[in-house]
C-alpha cells in the first residue's frame, strides 16, 4: 500500500527550503542583532544606524517568509502589513487619531506624505514574529490575533520611548502618560493596540503554514531582552524597562515556554 502526501496549493506544509537560501534570513538576524548592539554602545548621531537596523530587520522577517512560506503568502504579507502601516500613521500625523497629535523630524529619510518609508516597515518587520508567536500560543481564531497585537503594542513601549528620546518624533499632548514615561500618551498605546489588532485579523487570514522559524523567534526573543536590558541598564529609563518588561512580558515569556518545551 502507498500513501501520498498532499502538497497542493491549499496544503499547509511550507515548501523545503534547501541550498544556500536558508542561510539567507540567518545572515540578516544576525547583522540585526549586530546593528542594535552598535547602536546602544555608539554616542551622537544615530540616524543612519536607526534606518540600517530597520532595513536589516525588515529584510530578516520579509526573507524568511519569502523562504519558508511562498511569495504568494510573503507578498500579501508586505502588502498588509506594510500597507496598513503606512494608512494609519499617515491618517495619525494629519488627523491626531489614533495615536495622539504628532509629528515626525526630519532624521529618517525619504518620506510618503508625512511618514518616513521606514516606519512602514517597521510595522512590517515586527509583525512578522508577532503573528507566528500568537499562531504558535492559540489556535482560536479571536485570541490568537488579540496575543499578536498585544505583542505588537506592547513592543511600541519600547521603541516610542527611545524614538522620542531621539528626537525622530513626538506629541503636542502628551497628558495622560504612564508613569514614569511622560512623553508618549496612554492613547497612543491604545491606538496601537486597536490597530494591531485590526493588522492581525487580517494577517492571521493568510494560511497558518508551519515552518522552521527559528528567525523570527530569535528576533523576538531579543527584541525583548535586548529592550529591557537596554532601557535598564544603559538607558536608565527604569520605567520603560519596567513596563515594557511587565506588559510585553504577559505574552512573551509564556510563548518562549511554548516554543522551547515545544523542541526539547
Amino acid at each position: 500500500m502507498s500513501v501520498r502526501v498532499y502538497t497542493g496549493p491549499h496544503s499547509n506544509r511550507a515548501s523545503p527550503v534547501g541550498g544556500l537560501r536558508q542561510v539567507v534570513p540567518w545572515c540578516l538576524t544576525v547583522a540585526t542583532v549586530a546593528l542594535q548592539i552598535v547602536w546602544v554602545l555608539v554616542d551622537g548621531d544615530r540616524d543612519a544606524l536607526t534606518i540600517a537596523v530597520v532595513c536589516c530587520f525588515f529584510l530578516a522577517s520579509a526573507s524568511h517568509a519569502l523562504l519558508h512560506r511562498g511569495l504568494a503568502w510573503a507578498s500579501g504579507f508586505l502588502v498588509i502589513s506594510a500597507g496598513l502601516g503606512l494608512a494609519v500613521e499617515i491618517l495619525g500625523t494629519r488627523t491626531g487619531f489614533p495615536f495622539g497629535e504628532y509629528v515626525y523630524g526630519d532624521s529618517l529619510g525619504p518620506r510618503i506624505g508625512d511618514v518616513p518609508v521606514v516606519v512602514a516597515l517597521a510595522w512590517s518587520m515586527m509583525a512578522y514574529p508577532c503573528l507566528l508567536a500568537g499562531r504558535a500560543l492559540s489556535a482560536s481564531p479571536l485570541l490568537r490575533p488579540l496575543l499578536a497585537a498585544w505583542l505588537l503594542a506592547t513592543w511600541d513601549i519600547f521603541l516610542d520611548s527611545q524614538m522620542v528620546a531621539d528626537g525622530h518624533w513626538l506629541w503636542s499632548v502628551t497628558d495622560p502618560a504612564l508613569p514614569g514615561i511622560p512623553a508618549v500618551p496612554l492613547q497612543n498605546y491604545v491606538g496601537w493596540l486597536l490597530t494591531a489588532f485590526v493588522l492581525m485579523l487580517l494577517l492571521d487570514r493568510l494560511p497558518d503554514r508551519r515552518a522552521s522559524d527559528g528567525v523570527p523567534a530569535l528576533l523576538l526573543t531579543w527584541t525583548f531582552v535586548g529592550n529591557v536590558v537596554a532601557n535598564a541598564v544603559f538607558f536608565d529609563r527604569p520605567a520603560v524597562a519596567l513596563w515594557g518588561g511587565l506588559l510585553m512580558g504577559l505574552v512573551v515569556l509564556p510563548w518562549a515556554w511554548t516554543t522551547w518545551t515545544a523542541r526539547r
